[in-house]
């Protein structure tokens, strides 16, 4: 069995030290069932409690002699139970003769005051080592409240300080550390948070204790149970990862998509044969919006990089019509599913109702693919007043709509089937409104946002030149 460190509670087995080891000629075997007999009994079982602790023991008697020493304290020092037993102190042997006055002292004030006493002193091992130990001193009350006795528990200063360092560390972490920090059952449930975790999971410690991760997480809850089963059965993953999750609505707060830096450990018993999992320490950090900051970063590059390449592919084409095709293939990469450009019949400083738009071009219905080049001339669309392509004509801007989870929302806007994100922007150019360009998207992608509207109008300014240059609209 692996051996455990702890903390030596002398207090607790004064119980044990009852029945010293005794020298002489051995005693006839007892008769079953007699008084020798139940003694001796109690002597083995004794034995084998003082020989199975973890934690170093030897015991005196009122006139200091060693009366016990178990295994623990053989194995520190090397020095037997039959070396030490009957020994008078520990001067000469376990103890240097400069220091055996001082822990005779502090022996004999153990035993004359109640309570525990903690020391720290180097003992000797059978080959002439020192080791520096920490030990606990108790009385052994006797009869007429006079000691009998005083035993030491004792276990190397190292193994205490790491014992310390652990619960130290255990206690930093479920305080208010910077780290969420939640203990998760081998059934995965929370069975222990700190303070920045039940915030980050915007319940209370106690509240979330037991319940299915389920209850607490909305989008995300399969990855985040995932890596925890698979932590129990082949141990951490070499590194922490990224899991996005999404809060369950709880008291009206809205959801909202979070980004958890995860770690993850297994928890195993020491005190097992074989290691046991007692569960997972899941630690994580809320990087949000670091990670939002990188993703807008890179759609940055991404869209600066398509605009490069998009120039120096039109600036090879001979028709402008063509170029302002080819504008809206490099635009839609990465951007949206669909593109539309309808063109007023004639350019106009300032548009006024009734708008009439006419459809110059636009990416395939069914499967996303490249836009046509445009022709001069193209059939009427008939959109209904309100329509986003018309206000942004109307307003010389952009116009966003998303879907109002209505079948029939895409084909009452004449737009293809499955689009639940719109975005529609003006075509300006030399001061006049030369139509209207609308990107759509599909269920798999986000709502357009402000940075969208950005990038569409960056794209709508070289396709309106691009159309402008070719010369009168259809």
């Amino acid at each position: 069995m692996t051996r455990r460190a702890g903390h030596a509670d002398a207090s607790s087995w004064g119980y044990l030290v009852t029945a010293p080891h005794t020298s002489g000629p051995a005693r006839p075997a007892a008769a079953p069932g007699s008084v020798e007999a139940a003694d001796s009994d109690d002597s083995g079982l004794l034995a084998a409690l003082l020989d199975g602790m973890d934690t170093a023991l030897c015991a005196f008697d009122a006139e200091g002699t060693v009366t016990h020493w178990n295994r623990e304290a053989e194995r520190i020092l090397g020095w037997t139970a039959a070396e030490a037993v009957g020994r008078q102190g520990l001067a000469g042997w376990a103890v240097r003769p400069a220091d055996a006055a001082e822990v005779a002292a502090r022996l004999d004030a153990a035993m004359a005051s109640p309570g525990r006493h903690v020391h720290e002193f180097a003992l000797l091992t059978k080959d002439g080592g020192r080791v520096l130990v920490r030990t606990q001193l108790s009385a052994l009350p006797g009869a007429g409240d006079r000691p009998a006795g005083v035993y030491c528990a004792f276990s190397e200063v190292h193994t205490q300080i790491d014992l310390e360092r652990s619960i130290a560390l255990s206690e930093a972490l479920f305080g208010d550390a910077s780290w969420g920090v939640v203990l998760v059952d081998a059934d995965l449930r929370p069975a222990l948070a700190n303070a920045h975790a039940a915030r980050a999971l915007r319940t209370g410690r106690t509240a979330l204790l037991g319940r299915p991760l389920g209850e607490l997480l909305d989008q995300g809850v399969e990855e985040v149970e995932g890596a925890l089963q698979h932590v129990l059965a082949a141990g951490a993953p070499p590194a922490p990862t990224d899991l996005w999750v999404t809060l369950r609505d709880q008291g009206g707060t809205p959801p909202e998509r979070r980004c958890w830096r995860s770690g993850f450990l297994r928890l195993a018993s020491p005190l097992a044969e074989e290691p046991v999992p007692l569960g997972v320490a899941w630690l994580f950090l809320d990087v949000t919006a670091a990670r939002l900051t990188e993703q807008d970063s890179a759609r940055l590059r991404f869209r600066a990089s398509q605009l490069h390449r998009a120039g120096r592919a039109v600036a090879e084409c001979e028709d402008p019509m063509e170029a302002a095709s080819l504008y809206m293939d490099f635009a839609l990469a990465g951007f949206a599913d669909h593109a539309l450009i309808d063109l007023l019949p004639e350019a106009r400083p300032a548009p006024e109702p009734p708008v009439r738009l006419v459809r110059a071009t636009a990416t395939p219905a069914g499967t996303p693919g490249p836009c046509p080049a445009m022709g001069r001339g193209g059939l009427p669309v008939p959109y209904p007043d309100g329509h986003p392509a018309l206000q942004a004509v109307e307003r010389c801007g952009s116009v966003r709509a998303a879907s109002d989870c209505t079948e029939t929302w895409a084909a009452a806007r004449k737009w293809p089937e499955g689009t639940v994100h719109a975005l529609a922007t003006v075509l300006r150019s030399r001061g006049r409104t030369l139509g209207v360009v609308t990107f759509l998207r599909g269920p798999s992608r986000r709502p357009f946002d402000r940075s969208d509207a950005t990038y569409a109008e960056d794209i709508a300014c070289r396709v309106a030149a691009s159309i402008d240059l070719a010369g009168p609209t259809p």
